[in-house]
């Protein structure tokens, strides 16, 4: 069973931006821009030990922004922002438990003075 596709994705106040799949092979999955400045990457993945499930969603970013050490040359810049789901696979937390979790996480995420203290460095 596969995600929607285009996937939708909201950045800031921006508009929505349609991200088609670009490529899909057995548990993994990218939706991206036609300039492939925005992606996003699903992957599943069994532990060595198949005994856990990891679950990766990741979005990719790119801008072109002017060089500080340079004012007439403009370089790229990216950033990459996700989160892993690890959980047993036989058992021991049902899809509604992990949801929680993870609702709980991206709740501290939503909180502005969380996340910004996070994304300031501190923990």
């Amino acid at each position: 069973m596969a995600l929607n596709d285009p996937q939708s994705l909201k950045i800031g106040a921006a508009a929505a931006i349609s991200l088609p799949r670009v490529s899909s092979a057995g548990s993994t999955a990218t939706y991206q821009v036609p300039d492939g400045t925005v992606a996003i990457n699903v992957k599943h993945k069994l532990s060595s030990s198949k005994k856990r499930a990891q679950r990766l969603a990741r979005v990719d970013h790119a801008k072109v922004i002017p060089d500080p050490f340079t004012t007439t040359v403009n370089t790229q810049a990216s950033m990459a922002a996700y989160i892993v789901v690890d959980a047993p696979i036989n058992g021991g937390y049902s899809i509604a438990e992990q949801q929680a979790i993870v609702q709980s996480l991206t709740a501290l995420l939503n909180d502005a003075a969380w996340a910004t203290k996070f994304l300031g460095g501190e923990s």
